[in-house]
């Protein structure tokens, strides 16, 4: 059957619709395929698996990678960066008008190649020793990726390191999740999936992240390994997150992230950030305000309270770990604030911004890595006197369909 691409869907499939005699049409999801273009091949359900182009689309490029075909780790190789920023922002542009929502949108900040510093890769024990890789897509399968194009330098020269711990504690018949994170004072490597930690696969495992010079080594949430804290700079502080931790995917994108709320918080004198993890926006902001950072893991609070300790000429930093599902900041915690930062995971939070909603703070920066969410917890602002001034997109997962937006809210 012949097909023309109308569209992507929020997996990066291209979309056409295909009506039955007499009956209502309904859409076929085609992988790696542009709006556009002319393609023909067999349906299986709403699918056409391998879909042969005809007419290829102007935005259609050469994939960079030899992998692309195999690895699942990328879904937007064949299109050009142009156009992948073009969707990327339409995306956002969709979510807010589907709340009702317009706002001066960006266009989106793409982080260059090689500069992914934190990824979870997997690996399998083999007969020749181990494989390092990505699962392939929508498959188990695992796919090696030497020469990756996402990844650090540095991440890259690790993999030698990732192997010879497979190959010290993982199995032929199960496979490891090694989250591994580029740190100022080498690797950070937080390992599941592996066999279990005895006396002897412990010292094995500091002996491998010795002579591999590994910064850290987690081995299902226990240290086995710490040759030095694994550090990161926000701002004038050096932080060493908690093992397996949430940090910004990308230097180019964080730092693109910190100017947009810099920016819009800029003259507050004091200033919260909710679900601050450990410190990315808290620390650097304190430079110029007061910073009361609240974040649900206790863990990452630590590491940014020890952060701001060992930095000099920042302002005051006040910490708390607290739950903002289940426990927001009301109206009365948040009077005195001049400004709020909010970077909330995917689900968004809710019942934090129906909180701020109800408050007296004057400018909200919010960040999110999911524009439905976003969009929704936009509307509650707007609804209650706030202007959505404008939105930036931040594109730090390159070549994929993972969109991040920052915002700034501005009371009427």
């Amino acid at each position: 059957m012949k097909l023309v691409a109308d569209r992507l869907g929020h997996r990066g499939d291209a979309v056409a619709y295909v009506s039955e005699a007499g009956g209502p049409s309904g859409p076929v999801f085609m992988p790696r395929i542009l709006p556009g273009e002319e393609v023909e091949g067999e349906i299986t359900g709403d699918r056409m698996p391998a879909p042969r182009i005809l007419t290829p689309s102007p935005d259609r490029v050469a994939a960079p990678c030899p992998h692309y075909r195999t690895c699942g780790g990328c879904a937007l190789q064949h299109a050009s960066d142009r156009f992948v920023a073009e969707w990327k922002r339409a995306v956002v542009v969709t979510a807010l008008a589907g709340q009702g929502l317009e706002a001066a949108v960006d266009e989106a900040q793409t982080s260059p190649q090689r500069s992914r510093r934190r990824a979870t890769l997997h690996g399998r024990r083999t007969k020749g020793g181990a494989l390092i890789g990505f699962h392939g897509r929508a498959s188990d399968a695992l796919v090696a990726v030497p020469n990756c194009l996402l990844l650090t330098p540095a991440l890259m020269a690790g993999f030698p390191a990732l192997e010879a711990l497979v190959k010290a504690g993982g199995s032929r018949s199960g496979e490891l999740a090694l989250t591994v994170t580029d740190s100022t004072t080498g690797l950070d490597v937080a390992v599941t999936g592996g066999k279990p930690l005895d006396a002897a696969l412990h010292g094995m495992l500091a002996q491998l992240a010795e002579s591999q010079g590994l910064a850290r080594l987690t081995w299902e949430g226990e240290v086995v390994a710490l040759r030095q804290p694994p550090l990161q700079r926000f701002g004038a502080a050096p932080v060493a997150p908690p093992p397996g931790a949430f940090l910004q995917a990308t230097e180019a994108g964080e730092a693109a992230l910190l100017a947009f709320v810099t920016r819009t918080v800029d003259g507050a004198k004091r200033v919260a950030d909710l679900f601050a993890g450990a410190g990315t926006f808290a620390l650097p902001l304190a430079r110029q305000a007061e910073v009361h950072a609240v974040e649900g893991d206790a863990a990452m609070i630590a590491a940014l309270d020890k952060g701001w300790r060992a930095a000099t000429g920042l302002k005051r930093v006040t910490s708390e770990a607290r739950d903002l599902f289940r426990r927001p900041l009301d109206a009365d915690e948040l009077r005195g604030f001049d400004a709020v930062v909010i970077d909330p995971p995917r689900a968004g939070a809710e019942a934090q911004v129906r909180a701020l909603a109800a408050s007296r703070v004057p400018r909200i920066a919010m960040v999110s890595c999911n524009p439905v969410t976003f969009a929704r917890d936009a509307r509650i602002l707007v609804e209650k006197g706030f202007t959505l001034d404008r939105v930036a997109v931040i594109d730090q997962f390159r070549w994929s369909t993972h969109v991040e937006v920052a915002a700034q809210f501005t009371r009427s």
